[in-house]
């Protein structure tokens, strides 16, 4: 085989490999463009590698998780000094996904799934990951993290226990939460604050990342009444403006807020099959812009 044959070959299996290997590092950073750069970073490294290597698979997945961890500590320290609260970047699932890829992706990819595990360490998140969501084995872990067999299955299982603790879902069917998320887009667009108050939980949460750039809050929106109040004040400011379109995101049914043709929110919307219990919008403008391009409303 001459090196023009090896080349291709491994960009073959790199080509083969990279959904995987996006997947590692969009999980563990929550932002597809950091993804990509540590996706390509294995990548130039790969190439500039000596001599063939036995497993390029566990090679690629070992590198672009150590990429990710070193990518994770720092940050973290930038989220540090974030402005406001932080959402996970968004990103749209395959287009007419069934219900049952729906119900796969979200247990592993949805906002609020992402969300939960900004609360592990860089370590601990890349071992839950490796484990709970790509099937790794043990000792393929303690391999990737220089750790022992002991000691991962430690970090994996304090990670679920932090995961469970914060982490409440309802097993809502597909139809009734895509029920909701319809009388409620409906509501919003022609400002009914009834209709808004009663298709929310008294409980419901709100939470937005404007991210120092468009307006947000510091803190969730706690009530029905204040998110109610939240969206019949977008109504009546854009009036006919104002379009709701339900699109399947990270996994689950939520909506794109269009005001005046331009994506102005992403928002992952968990409910219990009676109300909407919780709304995450991403309202960012850099974290929108990957999606922006691609969408027209």
């Amino acid at each position: 085989m001459n090196d023009t044959d090896g080349t291709n070959e491994i960009s073959n299996v790199f080509d083969s490999l990279r959904p995987r290997l996006h997947g590692i590092a969009y999980r563990m950073l929550g932002s597809t463009e950091e993804a990509e750069d540590v996706v390509q970073d294995a990548w130039l490294r790969r190439r500039q590698a000596n001599g063939a290597i036995d497993n390029e698979e566990a090679w690629l997945v070992s590198t672009v998780t150590h990429l990710a961890i070193d990518r994770l500590r720092s940050a973290k320290v930038e989220r540090e000094h974030y402005i406001g609260m932080w959402l996970p970047e968004p990103v749209m699932s395959d287009n007419s996904p069934s219900p049952e890829q729906m119900l796969e992706k979200a247990e592993n990819i949805s906002i609020a799934f992402l969300t939960v595990l900004e609360r592990l360490s860089p370590e601990s998140r890349a071992a839950f990951l490796m484990r709970e969501v790509f099937g790794a084995s043990y000792g393929d872990i303690a391999h990737i993290l220089g750790r022992t067999e002991a000691a991962s299955r430690q970090l994996v299982h304090r990670a679920k226990l932090q995961i469970l603790e914060k982490r409440k879902r309802f097993r809502v069917a597909p139809e009734e939460h895509i029920r909701l998320l319809k009388e409620f887009s409906e509501a919003a667009q022609r400002g009914d604050f009834a209709a808004l108050r009663s298709l929310l939980s008294d409980d419901a949460e709100f939470v937005g990342d404007g991210g120092g750039k468009v307006p947000s809050f510091d803190a969730p929106l706690k009530g029905r009444d204040r998110i109610a109040q939240l969206y019949f004040a977008t109504s009546k400011r854009y009036g006919d403006k104002v379009r709701m379109r339900i699109a399947p995101i990270n996994g689950e049914w939520g909506f794109l807020r269009f005001i005046d043709g331009v994506l102005e929110s992403v928002q992952s919307v968990e409910t219990d099959g009676v109300g909407i219990t919780r709304i995450q919008a991403q309202r960012n403008p850099e974290k929108l812009a990957a999606l922006a391009s691609l969408l027209k409303f």
